[in-house]
């Protein structure tokens, strides 16, 4: 196991704002588990979602600029973003003048933003859209990344822009944050059960490694017990033993303001403890990243 603490902590960390410039639906973030420049895709601006995540980032108090994705103004602006990062001059921004430079690279184009990105009607279109950008832009090592709930992943429309992402590399992170129906209806406010989105996970696992991404958390001063955690390495088992494959787990905690403010972050220790009861209960890798209390900062765990 490594522990060794990573000394860069950014402000770009805790911040993650989907509003840049003029732009609708792209946005440049710092990310902690990307390592790097993430360009941000959101098609929820009308911050529809399936889930209300006691942890969530998204103001839903703000009034929505607008409600549905154009996509040719989506193209001009992930074209304009990935030129300005190509050319440095993003970096230029106050925003991110302060980059470390081993920082300044674009490491992935992410579906990500204010809800579930596979509840858009045009998310196909919209995986496609970026892959041709990404190709015509020379960015053969950049990912195309979809963070998702997991919940519509095995729908015939989204299904279709999955297979695009697989042809261009891409990936999916695909969140887990319980193991108990209990828990999960705590932490999530779905409207789904959690053997579903277990389910879901599992088909689209079948057919390409994916990422199981985790965010565990204090509530009311009260983090997941041992019987949780248990239970959530079970599930993880009851993917694998169903012929999933999971490239490694993301454990990581609370770093930005959370729509409730009984959720505070874990404790490093305890967000290490996790991972290391995931990796001796599943024998999967597990990358760790620390919260906005102790720094945010990562480092694996295998």
């Amino acid at each position: 196991m490594d522990n060794k603490r990573n000394d860069i902590s950014l402000p770009q960390h805790h911040s993650h704002s989907r509003h840049w410039r003029d732009n609708l639906y792209v946005y440049p973030v710092i990310s902690r588990r990307s390592k790097g420049l993430s360009i941000g895709v959101n098609l929820n601006p009308d911050m529809a979602c399936n889930f209300d995540c006691v942890y969530c980032q998204v103001d839903r108090t703000i009034q929505p600029r607008v409600r549905h994705v154009d996509l040719d103004i989506l193209r001009d602006e992930i074209e304009v973003l990935v030129g300005l990062a190509k050319s440095m001059t993003l970096f230029d921004d106050p925003c991110f003048v302060d980059v470390p430079q081993a920082l300044r690279r674009i490491n992935d184009i992410a579906f990500s933003g204010d809800g579930e990105p596979t509840t858009c009607p045009s998310f196909s279109r919209a995986v496609q859209i970026a892959a041709d950008v990404k190709c015509r832009a020379g960015l053969d090592s950049t990912k195309l990344v979809l963070i998702t709930d997991a919940c519509y992943l095995t729908r015939p429309a989204v299904q279709s822009g999955l297979e695009i992402l697989d042809n261009y590399g891409g990936e999916i992170w695909a969140k887990l944050d319980a193991g108990t129906q209990a828990y999960y209806h705590q932490i999530n406010r779905p409207n789904y059960p959690l053997q579903h989105v277990i389910d879901n996970i599992t088909a689209a696992a079948r057919v390409r490694p994916i990422v199981i991404q985790s965010l565990f958390m204090r509530v009311s001063g009260q983090g997941p017990d041992d019987a949780e955690i248990v239970a959530y390495t079970d599930q993880l088992n009851e993917i694998i033993d169903a012929g999933g494959t999971i490239s490694y787990v993301q454990v990581y905690t609370v770093a930005r303001r959370p729509a409730e403010s009984s959720v505070t972050a874990l404790s490093d220790s305890e967000v290490n403890g996790i991972a290391e009861k995931i990796t001796k209960r599943t024998s999967l890798r597990a990358e760790v990243f620390y919260g906005a209390d102790t720094g945010d900062v990562s480092s694996g765990i295998s």
